[in-house]
């Protein structure tokens, strides 16, 4: 696609070739050098280029420095599939066409990624797939040639559930990504790749896609924004299909405005996408212009009830749910509790992936030159796929044709399903339903993941965003999706523009801090309350990156037999005061150690909410441990 597209490229290196002298500086001595890009919005890196504290050559490096310091080190969460060559000259190239005062547009300049199933003409497009690890499409995605035109520096590709057919985001060729919350669990998926990358400020915001949940579920674990926009409101021209009639493609943002930014960028008609047909004769949704602080004024938001019980171990994730929605309330908004007669009824049997994955897979594969496989089948006889996704490949394989009369009834029950949502809506006459995005915390890894609603927008077609609701106790975000009716997309995000006014809920993983000169910070030291007597020395502290405490207590001047412990106690919790780790035994008068912190544990020490507490034969000792620097 668009070969003069291709052209414009080469133009602007060779423009960029001619002025770099004058425009582009090595990192070494680029512009003052402190711009920190974690947690920067778009708006917040566009002023820095603009009033010259950052090139965007230097936002490149400041963000493959972040991807080399945690990605496979530190926490090691394993979100990038593979590196853009060209970055940095894409970069100069546009650092030099603002020097000649050409700016295209917010997204000028910024960095970026991209879900390792977009097609791009300079890079393969792999799927994670290992039986795909030689793939060159000829031209570029829809998408991402939209974003190309807008002057964004794509600076890799992400990693994926392979071929998109999961939500754990597990590959033969990317491996395990890990949640940057807590690298013990699953970042969701199939874009998990791009949600723990965009978490842990990877990239100012990255593109995923979505059949059923695959960006909604990274978002609602991630503490991020995503969409599953209007079927047909973005183009899957270019994305390596899953299931043409449910795939769709879209951002992925800490903040609602990069959302919108990032989808008016790359929403709208295609000729190559027949889907994208239902905007003929309307008009684009334009997101950033309808972001509104008060649009929760007035709204009536429908609170699902079959899926916000707070029965059962859903418990936690419902809390945080209600809570959120009482936000709306006080922000303006009407929330009641509704319900679809019969949804699990309506639900069963309306997924499309087993009928269109292999044939759709198929039509892709021979559509590109040299390809290494051109069907499931070889792919799967070639045995150069994930065991975790054997059993669901040789099942879609085994479908022998795509047309059938069960094709023909989950088409019916799929307009039933459809029909019933848009009644319910119009009948209460709700701006959107609400709901969790994923009803339990996100599972450990290796676990299977419960608890997804991803089915509802999936099956019918009509636009949800997850949003931020909060966390649980256990320290893991929770995502609360609102579905509205076909594109009002726009007025999805305005709602949640103004729940983000209202009551931001943006907490930037710990395990992932801004870089000190280009590397990891030093640990953390956790001091202790300082007391007349020196009985007790502690000596601690916490490395973010990897979540561990070191300690090393010494009980001065008591025997070694009359001491009975040390541990730390929890203070913080309505429940009372709790013993949460031991450090030390009986007997043990200078306990030492290295031990890693869960989530819940790495954010009380951190809020000083821990106490050292030391037991001996003279009796109890507590004292309040405080970090000696706030991260």
């Amino acid at each position: 696609m668009d070969s003069p597209r291709v052209v414009l490229w080469g133009a602007v290196l060779v423009v960029a070739a001619l002025m770099a002298s004058a425009t582009c500086t090595s990192p070494s001595t680029g512009p003052t050098g402190d711009f920190e890009v974690a947690e920067a919005s778009i708006l917040e890196l566009q002023a820095a280029l603009e009033d010259g504290r950052a090139t965007s050559a230097v936002l490149v490096d400041r963000y493959l420095a972040r991807i080399e310091a945690y990605d496979r080190l530190g926490p090691a969460l394993n979100t990038i599939i593979r590196l853009n060559p060209l970055a940095r000259r894409q970069a100069e190239a546009l650092d030099a066409e603002r020097a000649a005062g050409t700016v295209r547009g917010p997204l000028h300049g910024i960095p970026v990624l991209m879900k390792d199933n977009y097609d791009m003409d300079w890079m393969p497009t792999t799927g994670s797939s290992l039986a795909l690890a030689g793939l060159r499409p000829g031209d570029n995605a829809y998408q991402v040639a939209r974003l190309l035109d807008a002057g964004a520096v794509i600076l890799g590709k992400t990693n994926l559930h392979e071929l998109a057919a999961g939500i754990t985001t597990i590959s033969s060729l990317g491996g395990q990504t890990r949640n940057p919350y807590d690298p013990r669990r699953n970042p969701g998926g199939s874009s998990g790749g791009t949600g723990a990358a965009v978490a842990a400020s990877f990239a100012a915001v990255a593109w995923g896609s979505d059949t059923c949940g695959s960006i909604r579920i990274p978002a609602s674990v991630h503490n991020l924004f995503g969409l599953r926009p209007t079927k047909g409101l973005s183009s899957i021209d270019g994305i390596l299909p899953l299931s043409h009639t449910q795939d769709t493609g879209g951002p992925l943002a800490r903040s609602v405005t990069d959302l919108a930014i990032a989808l008016d960028a790359t929403v709208g008609r295609d000729p190559a996408d027949p889907a994208t047909a239902i905007l003929d004769g309307r008009q684009t949704p334009a997101f950033r212009e309808a972001l509104d602080a008060n649009a929760l004024e007035g709204a009536k938001i429908g609170a699902l009830e079959t899926w916000v019980s707070g029965s059962g171990t859903a418990g936690s994730v419902t809390g945080v749910i209600r809570d959120a929605l009482s936000e709306m309330e006080a922000a303006g908004a009407t929330v009641v509790d509704v319900e679809i007669p019969d949804l699990t009824g309506l639900l069963a049997n309306t997924g499309m992936i087993d009928f269109d994955f292999k044939f759709d897979l198929a039509d892709y594969l021979a559509a590109v030159p040299d390809g290494p496989v051109r069907s499931l089948g070889e792919i799967i006889e070639a045995g150069l796929h994930h065991e975790a996704l054997d059993g669901t490949f040789r099942r879609r394989n085994a479908r022998e044709s795509r047309d059938t009369p069960e094709l023909a009834e989950t088409l019916e029950r799929r307009r039933a399903l459809t029909a019933a949502v848009v009644e319910l809506l119009d009948r209460e006459d709700l701006d959107a339903l609400a709901y969790p995005t994923m009803r339990q915390e996100t599972a450990l890894i290796g676990a299977a993941p419960t608890g997804s609603t991803c089915f509802l927008s999936a099956h019918t077609g009509l636009p949800a965003l997850s949003i931020p609701a909060g966390f649980t106790g256990s320290g893991l975000p929770v995502g609360l999706e609102l579905l509205g009716r076909p594109l009002d997309d726009a007025r999805l995000a305005a709602l949640a523009f103004a729940h983000e006014s209202a009551a931001p809920k943006r907490r930037a993983p710990l395990r992932t801090p801004p870089l000190v000169n280009g590397a990891p910070p030093p640990p953390v030291q956790i001091a202790t309350d300082p007391r007349n007597d020196d009985r007790v020395t502690a000596v601690l502290g916490v490395d973010l990156p990897t979540g561990r405490l070191s300690y090393r207590i010494t009980l001065s001047g008591t025997d070694s037999a009359d001491v009975h412990g040390v541990a730390l106690r929890r203070t913080s919790d309505e429940e009372g005061p709790v013993v949460v780790l031991r450090l030390g035994g009986p007997g043990e008068a200078n306990p030492q150690g290295t031990v890693p912190l869960s989530t819940r544990l790495l954010r009380n020490i951190l809020d000083g909410n821990l106490e050292l507490v030391t037991s001996t034969s003279a009796g109890i000792d507590r004292r309040r441990l405080s970090p000696s620097t706030r991260p």
